[in-house]
């Protein structure tokens, strides 16, 4: 296996190295991107990044992660590896004059014949306004935007910009690559002053954040410490909650699957149990409020629908009163999914229902339902014969919605269980009444 950190340090993206008094997060940036860590399904050979590299051409993308996964690394070797002009812009310093700088000096570089590659750091914070402004020179080849967020950008970007960027998505950095992080750091600087089970309680403590798995360690570095630390030593010197976590049998991973298996076995006291031991080890509430809110969508549904609501509460009472009194929240919200009727009902009808729309994603509705705002679209036939559902018998006209070219498909099927037994009467009455109205 190639040497993933040569005894010289590596060099920055722009070709410079790295001063001696910076901190290590920069000092450690990858030189290549063969060593970023943790997004292979990326930036390996079959990624889309590595297939874009290897084809010597690259598209807009919007890169879309967590903090700490390394989105601004990668698009500054992303022009390295392409030899195009880096320029970038972060949405919370700039404004439209940076902007407007930004893409003259890409057109003057574009008469000089070379290629400018734009990363635009916190691209969500640019309102919509500001987002169309990228479009003219992203349409004319001007720059090749590189965009970073951590918000999800369905909601964060307006449909114009993302139909002319790919979304990539970058993985919370797991257990094996903040290790090897930190095997990187040491090799640098030597070994941190830790026991084997606080160097993994540091590890879980950086909830997949790199850069602050990397800043922990600087701070241990330039302590000096003489004698190792073990995790309850660790926790009381960065004044942090550390998670003493096992790395063999009671590691983060074991726990919260656990927490999860005996949230969906409704077995509320041994939910309660693991909930406790991620707690009190020092867990990050925020990363189990988020696997709460994900068990009530998954393992529960319709079938209790008011579960989501008592997460996403026990979530916002967190933020509101911190720890350790908003933990009470999270123990509720716990208590409330293991004691709740389950069903995955839903859960299945997403993967089937996405994975339909991906092989059928080109099919028009009928056009009954579609709507006509110009007379054009009226005269060609948008909207004609539509039944308005509350003029009908009943307000249910039994109008098919589905194309012409693809049969009624079930994608969801409630189980008798909890509320979802009525969803069930329901839709077996508007089968009912569909059947009859199609006779």
């Amino acid at each position: 296996m190639a040497d993933l950190f040569p005894d010289d340090l590596p060099q920055t993206p722009t070709g410079n190295a790295p001063r001696e008094d910076a901190p290590l997060a920069d000092r450690l940036r990858p030189a290549n991107l063969g060593e970023v860590i943790g997004q292979d399904h990326l930036t390996g050979p079959e990624g889309a990044i590595g297939r874009m590299v290897a084809a010597g051409r690259l598209s807009s993308m919007i890169l879309w992660g967590p903090p700490g996964t390394g989105k601004t690394t990668i698009a500054r070797l992303l022009a390295d590896s392409v030899g195009m002009r880096f320029e970038s812009v972060s949405a919370v310093f700039s404004g439209v004059a940076d902007l407007k700088k930004a893409f003259a000096a890409a057109d003057k570089a574009a008469e000089a014949g070379q290629r400018t590659l734009l990363f635009v750091d916190e691209i969500h914070r640019f309102n919509r306004a500001q987002q169309d402004g990228f479009l003219p020179f992203v349409e004319r080849g001007t720059v090749t935007l590189i965009g970073a967020t951590t918000e999800n950008p369905s909601f964060a970007l307006n449909a114009a910009l993302l139909s002319r960027a790919q979304v990539l998505i970058l993985q919370r950095l797991d257990h094996d690559a903040l290790g090897q992080l930190l095997d990187r750091a040491e090799k640098l600087e030597g070994p941190l002053p830790l026991t084997p089970e606080a160097r993994d309680a540091l590890v879980a403590s950086a909830d997949g954040d790199g850069r602050f798995l990397l800043n922990q360690a600087e701070t241990l570095y330039n302590a000096q410490i003489k004698e190792p630390l073990d995790p309850a030593g660790l926790g009381k010197f960065l004044q942090r909650r550390v998670a003493v976590y096992d790395k063999d049998r009671e590691g983060h991973y074991n726990l919260i699957s656990a927490l999860h298996k005996a949230v969906r076995g409704s077995d509320v006291q041994a939910s309660l149990y693991y909930l406790a031991r991620m707690l009190t080890a020092g867990e990050e509430p925020r990363f189990l409020a988020r696997r709460l809110v994900r068990m009530a969508v998954e393992d529960i549904g319709m079938a209790d629908p008011q579960a989501l609501v008592q997460c996403m509460a026990a979530k916002d009472a967190y933020e509101f009163l911190g720890s350790p009194e908003g933990e009470l929240a999270l123990v509720q919200a716990c208590t409330y999914l293991a004691t709740a009727p389950k069903s995955n009902a839903v859960y299945k009808a997403q993967k089937a229902s996405f994975r339909s729309a991906k092989e059928t994603g080109s099919l028009m509705p009928p056009q009954n339902i579609l709507n006509a705002p110009t007379k054009l679209m009226k005269d060609i036939g948008y909207g004609s014969g539509y039944s308005y559902d509350h003029d009908a018998e009943g307000g249910f006209s039994g109008d098919n919605y589905w194309p012409d070219e693809l049969e009624p498909q079930r994608y969801y099927e409630p189980v008798e269980r909890g509320f979802e037994r009525e969803v069930k009467k329901r839709l077996d009455y508007w089968d009912k009444l569909r059947r009859e109205r199609g006779e």
